[in-house]
């Protein structure tokens, strides 16, 4: 199993994500674009493939030139039914590739927020052994409507389409279900002018939040990553 990860930004990190794809025995090919990493034009010897998220909006191709290369590459990995997971950016650019509307701005959530399944969640591959409701760690600000041909799986209060699936495989994700509590510290550390801006107190209720959602959360998002990995 050879997984192509797509990271959109410095110090993103695969999580839990990484951690099932090393259960599975799976080779991680990790390629940073923002660096001047190439992308594959085609899902080739690909067979599967991850986005990560990013600071960037999913219309910034002036700040990330690639990205019109990448929506061509999640359409070919969709094509070709391979199993795709596109986490917070990732899911916006999915959602961008298959003609959902990219809505900047108006959809802020930031820490560890509650996420509500949808009736069509309950026989989903991945999604379908989950709680009916769980908390999960977001850190966004933008939102999209769904493609036509995607099924809604998951909402929250703040962005109605927090998941949903295209074809037999193809996931996107707008909350960081590969963020267990490890790399939400990493992320707070590295990340701390940026969060400032956002919940100034964080570094003082960090490990309050972390008792309080924590185990559901990684519990959840390392159920989500082992049940995508089963679909490639």
């Amino acid at each position: 199993m050879r997984v192509l990860v797509v990271e959109n930004f410095e110090n993103a990190g695969l999580g839990q994500i990484g951690i099932a794809i090393a259960e599975a025995g799976g080779e991680i090919d990790l390629r940073r674009p923002y660096d001047g990493d190439t992308l594959p034009a085609t899902a080739g010897d690909h067979d599967a493939l991850v986005v990560l998220g990013g600071a960037q909006n999913a219309l910034a191709d002036d700040v990330s030139p690639y990205f019109p290369a990448l929506i061509d590459l999640i359409r070919d990995f969709e094509g070709k039914d391979r199993a795709i997971a596109g986490v917070c950016l990732g899911s916006q650019l999915i959602a961008r590739a298959f003609g959902g509307e990219n809505r900047i701005g108006g959809a802020r959530e930031f820490g560890w927020q509650p996420v509500e399944l949808t009736a069509d969640a309950r026989a989903d591959a991945v999604l379908g052994a989950l709680p009916q409701s769980f908390p999960i760690f977001q850190w966004h600000d933008d939102t999209f409507s769904l493609p036509q041909s995607a099924i809604r799986l998951a909402g929250s209060q703040v962005a109605e389409n927090q998941a949903f699936r295209i074809g037999r495989a193809a996931y996107g994700f707008q909350f960081h279900f590969e963020a267990d509590t490890g790399l939400v510290r990493q992320w707070s550390e590295l990340f701390s002018p940026l969060i400032a801006e956002r919940r100034p107190e964080w570094a003082q209720v960090l490990e309050d939040e972390v008792a309080r959602n924590g185990v559901l959360a990684d519990s959840a998002g390392l159920s989500i990553a082992r049940a995508w990995v089963a679909t490639i």
